[in-house]
C-alpha cells in the first residue's frame, strides 16, 4: 500500500492519515508545515520537541537549504520547557530547537518564543499578540499527554508550571547526561492554550504510542488522556505509521 493508505474522518472532525512507515509519517508532518509556510501570509507555528520530531525538523532544514522553504516571516511558540534547566544545557528544549531547526533556518531570533517558568502566564499574552497560533504541531506521550499536560489536566488550563509524571520522566531520561537528576517540573502550554490554535497536527509513531492514540481518538474525552481533548477541536489531523495506528482498526 502507499502512503496515505487511509484518510478518513472519525470521532467528529479528526482526520487520520496512516502511513506505511515512520519515515513517511515524518515527511507527511513536515510537508504540512512546509505547505502552511508556503501558502499563508500569517505564519505563527506552535512547535513540539522529542525524538518523534527529529526527522520532521531534518526535512524542514533540507528544504530550507535547497531554497525551497523560508522561515523569514514565521513566528514560533514552543509547547514547553523544563524548569531549572538552562537554555544552554543540551537537555533543554531551547537547545534541542536550536540544534534541530533554529540555527539552520532564517527565522529571526526575536520571533522565537519559549514559555518561561518565572512568568508562565505571559506566554498566552505573547501568543495573543501575534494573533494566535495558526498550526500547532503535537506529539503524544505514552500516557496520553500533549505538551506536558499530564493525566488529570483540565480543558481550561492555560500555560503553567506542572509536575511531570514518573512515566514521562523515565521516558525522557535518555535526553539527560548520566547521573543528572531529571527535572520534576516543567512549564507547558495548557490544554486551552493548545486548543486555541487554528489547526492541530499530531504525529505519533511506533507501537509504544498505539494505546494512547486509541484512547485519544476512540475513547471519551477524558482528563486522564489529555490528548482526547483534541476531539473538541474542529481542525485536527493525526498522522501515524502502521504501528501507532494498530488499534484503530478498519473504522478509521
Amino acid at each position: 500500500m502507499t502512503m496515505h493508505e487511509r484518510v478518513r474522518r472519525q470521532h467528529g472532525p479528526a482526520r487520520v492519515v496512516i502511513c506505511d512507515t515512520i519515515a513517511e509519517a515524518e515527511q507527511e508532518a513536515a510537508g504540512m508545515i512546509r505547505d502552511h509556510l508556503q501558502t499563508n501570509a500569517k505564519q505563527v507555528l506552535g512547535l513540539a520537541t522529542g525524538r518523534t520530531m527529529v526527522n520532521v525538523y531534518a526535512k524542514l532544514r533540507q528544504w530550507h537549504s535547497e531554497g525551497a522553504l523560508s522561515f523569514s516571516n514565521a513566528r514560533s511558540f514552543n509547547l514547553d520547557e523544563y524548569c531549572g534547566v538552562s537554555p544552554d544545557e543540551p537537555a533543554s528544549f531551547a537547545h534541542y530547537m536550536r540544534s534541530h531547526l533554529f540555527d539552520h533556518v532564517d527565522m529571526a531570533e526575536e520571533n522565537i518564543h519559549f514559555p518561561a517558568e518565572d512568568a508562565p502566564e505571559q506566554f498566552d499574552l505573547e501568543i495573543a499578540a501575534e494573533g494566535g497560533i495558526d498550526l500547532q504541531l503535537l506529539g503524544i506521550g505514552g500516557n496520553g499527554h500533549i505538551g506536558f499536560n499530564e493525566p488529570g489536566a483540565r480543558r481550561e488550563d492555560r500555560t503553567r508550571i506542572v509536575t511531570l509524571a514518573e512515566a514521562t520522566r523515565e521516558a525522557n531520561a535518555a535526553d539527560f547526561p548520566a547521573g543528572q537528576t531529571i527535572p520534576v517540573k516543567a512549564v507547558t502550554m495548557g490544554v486551552a492554550t493548545i486548543l486555541d490554535g487554528r489547526r492541530m497536527v499530531l504525529l505519533a509513531t511506533g507501537s509504544g504510542k498505539a494505546g494512547a492514540v486509541w484512547r485519544a481518538l476512540r475513547g471519551p474525552v477524558d482528563p486522564q488522556c489529555p490528548a482526547s481533548y483534541l476531539q473538541l477541536h474542529d481542525d485536527v489531523t493525526v498522522i501515524c505509521d502502521r504501528d501507532a495506528a494498530q488499534f484503530l482498526g478498519d473504522e478509521t
